[in-house]
């Protein structure tokens, strides 16, 4: 029983120590190998955003990861297939780890690791670490969201790119963390649509903050930022439908150059702008790719969420009975269907 004298920590149960990022670093180190790709991939994407590389960006790859084994073999695949289009795309693989929950549901890898709702935070960082080295030493660049702003601490050395979800989009904290991020970094508009959220967030960001923090032996720190100028906004729909159209994309345009920022756009074609179904992002996508055909510049490029296997699945009571290469989130396409779709865009644009 509480004592009765206590006012703090009132719903605390127990605080536990958690390893520093220089110590997690230490077991995890970024190979020469890896501190050039994610350099150079840096470079490159803030270079398609501003159109001076006239590629486009594909961020592709599960909505989220809970699986070692699959998402290495999806990044060798993913390996492949960049190699074959890279001429017309820069792609970088998704690999998200956190996962924002509008009521409840599995937080992610790194907060759950076993998905039995343990919590066993210190596995979960370390499994990601590994994983984002290993990805990245066969040649893979990461993207991942940013929604605990300790984390970044942990494995941003590893991102050559980073999101800012829909429900964190308006949030001055992660307004502030992006403006502090070595990587470009995309903002969703809200679940509403609301595009003036992403482009205000994006200017924010652009700007000079300080916020508190922890440095890398996790001691308390004040972090003075110089600004991020390598923003964009991820047009990702919302409660009032899908936003990839032309005009929506015009709307984007419009609301960026009135804040004087530079205008670029990145359309996610899950969520909101497919109405979740995973069998729609084809349709998104091929949209976005014919505005593009038709002389439209500011959209730098495509999101798909997309796994070895199509569809979804639910977190059983026996982990043992999940279905390899399926997602445990949202529902994604297969790996043949995304493999097609990049292939035949990009003999598309070639074409033109």
């Amino acid at each position: 029983m509480n004592n009765p004298n206590t006012i703090n920590n009132l719903h605390i149960k127990q605080i536990q120590p958690l390893i520093s990022p220089e110590a997690l670093k230490k077991k995890y180190p970024p190979s020469e190998i890896t501190k050039k790709l994610v350099r150079e991939s840096r470079e490159t994407i803030k270079k398609i955003l501003k159109r001076e590389d006239r590629r486009l960006l594909a961020i592709v790859g599960p909505c989220s990861i809970h699986d070692r084994k699959a998402a290495m073999e999806y990044a060798q695949k993913l390996k492949k297939l960049s190699l074959e289009v890279q001429d017309q795309f820069f792609i970088v693989m998704r690999i998200y780890f956190e996962k924002p929950r509008t009521t409840v549901g599995w937080r992610g890898m790194i907060l759950d690791p076993d998905m039995d709702g343990s919590y066993d935070i210190e596995k979960g960082i370390g499994i990601a670490r590994q994983l984002l080295k290993d990805i990245s030493e066969i040649g893979v660049p990461a993207g991942s969201e940013m929604l605990d702003p300790i984390i970044p601490q942990y494995i941003s050395d590893f991102l050559s790119w980073a999101a800012i979800g829909a429900r964190t989009t308006e949030s001055q904290v992660h307004r502030n963390l992006a403006s502090g991020l070595s990587m470009p970094v995309g903002f969703k508009n809200g679940t509403s649509g609301n595009l003036q959220l992403a482009v205000n967030a994006m200017k924010t960001a652009s700007q000079q903050a300080s916020f508190i923090g922890i440095d890398q032996s996790g001691g308390t720190a004040v972090f003075r930022t110089t600004g991020n100028d390598s923003c964009h906004i991820i047009l990702r729909g919302g409660d009032s439908g899908p936003n990839y159209y032309e005009e929506d994309v015009e709307e984007a345009v419009v609301l960026m150059k009135k804040a004087d920022i530079y205008s670029a756009l990145v359309v996610d074609c899950s969520h909101a702008n497919s109405g979740k179904k995973f069998t729609r992002q084809r349709r998104v996508f091929r949209s976005v790719i014919d505005q593009i055909l038709y002389g439209q510049k500011d959209v730098a490029g495509v999101m798909l969420e997309s796994n070895l296997f199509e569809g979804n699945q639910k977190i059983p009571a026996d982990i043992s009975l999940l279905r390899y290469g399926v997602s445990i989130t949202d529902a994604c396409i297969g790996w043949d269907e995304t493999e097609s779709l990049l292939m035949k865009a990009a003999e598309t644009l070639r074409k033109k």
